[in-house]
């Protein structure tokens, strides 16, 4: 999964932030963690958040992020700085993946500049580079090192542009390691990042994973050159022009379908500014703007997370519960295969009565006449020599245990097969074949016992698998971001036939609502005390509004009155302008009239 810029995404991203941003003014700046800061900018009547996150992105931001509740150090030392400053220029520094925005001019210019490689960084400076605050402070192990700490220059001079002509193209095929590939080799040399130059070699016909060793220096270092050139044909394009967004999707199946039905979760893995030809037959969503398609991505890995998260919980849960399952189902086979073969040497016992009883009488007078185990065993082997047929059903003398291993077989099954029978010497034929069938028996009452246990158990583990779905899914769904709606900068409620009634939070806002809210057919309500909220009724239908809608209102905006002749209690309906009257703009309350 794509984590950071790649420098043609940086070249993109200034060139649509330089268009948007230059000539905003800074009015608030807060920091959604250690790392993260929001710029809030405003011109006019447009407005606009920067999201800069040291060493991984910037883009502005249409969601609504977490902030601190006490702002840190850092972000109040932009605020002393960059409040009332207007954005100058947004600019790359070389062909590092370093950022410089600069807010005022002159003797009051401010440089933030955001590094986005390695571990990345987040620096103040004024005018003359000279640090003021730095978010991660560093320093050489020489003294001839750059320092990066307060009251030192920010070295702008060292990020410089890389050239790379046939000559160097060719030192570089030359020294490369044969094993090496296109991409390993070039991707430091350029600055274009993997992708851009995957996408300029496809369009000639090479391949970045195409070994050194393949590669003809005389013969293909033209193509190389051309390849480069397209590729700084491409950086041109995004310093230049706007670009779309593109977002890389995958797609994997749900262990079980979501509240909406859907069986699959998508998960973002890659954005960049163009198609590149490597992703033309990958499942893409693509947006109006890169700063758009940044913001979609990074403001949907959080969501994205969870959901992946409760997937695999989900995934755990539900194989622990198959994996009980199938554990119990293996005791019960288990149990069933003991009975069976219980039951078949009991059988081959009864079958064989008089080999049995035959070889219990041998085995028990050798040991009446104290005759010693290897003795036994050796006449036993040479009866078996001789064809004995008792000696030959004795297949393993277990006499520690007063036991004998015998082969038996049905007689009357054509192609039996041979089973290995334990017998105890203690016991008569019958007795070692009731023996089995009592082990049947038990065996039986056993697995009744663990098929009642296990029904239990699978009840259990499903009762609380299920529970362990609903934990995931509330925790999915907790944590999910959105966008903020247009009125929730406001004080607003949504009445319970869905009238949304919005009010001013300072008198900014109450002049904003009337300017650019109050639409005909909307109630307007306002109060007597001084600095009151003015509330408006949006009715967008253009019907009566209930009276109980209006009283609502009325204690919301405290004891109104709506300063145009309307006594306190009363309220406004803001009507359509009389005919062949130019339709008034948004705001005007010249036709408002009072409804007793």
């Amino acid at each position: 999964m794509k984590s950071r810029f790649s420098t043609v995404d940086i070249v993109a991203m200034i060139c649509e932030l330089r268009q948007r941003l230059v000539g905003m003014r800074v009015i608030q700046v807060y920091d959604v963690d250690s790392k993260t800061y929001l710029f809030k900018l405003n011109r006019h009547d447009e407005k606009a958040v920067l999201l800069v996150e040291s060493g991984v992105r910037l883009h502005t931001t249409d969601f609504a992020w977490p902030k601190n509740l006490s702002p840190s150090g850092f972000s109040m030392k932009l605020r002393k700085h960059l409040r009332n400053k207007r954005v100058e220029s947004v600019s790359q520094l070389g062909a590092d993946r370093i950022v410089d925005i600069q807010f005022g001019v002159n003797e009051a210019a401010y440089h933030v500049i955001l590094e986005l490689y390695d571990r990345g960084n987040l620096v103040l400076t004024d005018g003359d580079y000279m640090i003021l605050n730095i978010l991660r402070p560093r320093t050489g192990k020489d003294d001839d090192d750059v320092k990066f700490v307060v009251r030192e220059r920010y070295p702008v001079q060292s990020a410089l542009s890389p050239a790379l002509d046939a000559e160097a193209l060719t030192d570089i095929l030359r020294f490369a390691k044969p094993a090496d590939t296109l991409r390993k080799l070039l991707t430091p040399k350029v600055s274009y990042g993997p992708a851009l130059l995957e996408h300029v070699f496809r369009a000639r016909g090479l391949s970045t994973g195409a070994k050194v060793a393949d590669v003809d220096a005389s013969r293909d270092v033209a193509t190389l050159l051309e390849c480069l050139r397209d590729a700084e044909a491409l950086m041109e394009r995004a310093r230049t022009e706007p670009s779309k967004g593109y977002i890389l999707v995958r797609v994997e199946k749900r262990v079980t379908p979501a509240d909406d039905g859907s069986t699959e979760i998508t998960s973002y893995q890659e954005f960049h500014p163009f198609l590149w030809r490597q992703h033309e037959k990958e499942r893409v969503v693509e947006l109006a703007s890169f700063s758009a398609a940044v913001d979609q991505f990074f403001s949907s890995l959080e969501m994205q997370r969870i959901s992946l998260k409760a997937h695999q919980k989900e995934k755990e849960a539900l194989k622990k519960l198959e994996n009980i399952r199938m554990d119990h189902e293996k005791r019960i086979v288990a149990l069933e295969q003991v009975q069976q073969e219980d039951k078949h040497k009991a059988e081959l016992i009864e079958i064989n009565l008089d080999l049995v009883e035959r070889a219990l009488l041998v085995l028990r007078s050798a040991l009446a006449n104290q005759i010693g185990w290897a003795e036994i065993t050796e006449l036993l082997r040479e009866a078996q020599e001789q064809g004995d047929p008792v000696a030959q059903s004795i297949k393993q003398l277990k006499l520690d245990t007063n036991h004998f291993a015998m082969l038996l077989r049905d007689p009357y099954e054509e192609g039996a097969k041979d089973t290995l029978v334990d017998i105890d010497l203690d016991l008569s034929a019958y007795a070692n074949a009731r023996r089995y069938y009592d082990q049947k028996r038990h065996a039986a009452g056993k697995q009744q016992k663990t098929l009642e246990s296990s029904t239990k158990a699978h009840k259990s583990a499903e009762k609380k698998t299920k529970e362990a779905l609903k934990q995931v899914a509330l925790t999915s769904n907790i944590a999910r971001a959105r966008k903020a709606f247009w009125f929730e900068k406001f004080f607003w409620f949504i009445s319970s036939e869905d009238y949304l009634v919005i009010g001013g939070r300072d008198a900014q806002q109450n002049e904003m609502i009337v300017k650019r809210h109050l639409n005909p057919g909307d109630v307007y309500v306002h109060a007597d005390p001084h600095g009151a909220s003015s509330i408006v009724i949006k009715n967008p239908g253009g019907g009566s509004v209930p009276p109980k809608y209006s009283e609502r209102g009325r204690h919301h905006g405290h004891l109104p009155q709506c300063g145009l002749g309307c006594q306190g209690g009363d309220k406004c309906l803001v009507g359509a302008p009389p005919s062949g009257v130019q339709d008034s703009p948004h705001g005007a309350v010249s036709d408002a009239r009072c409804l007793q």
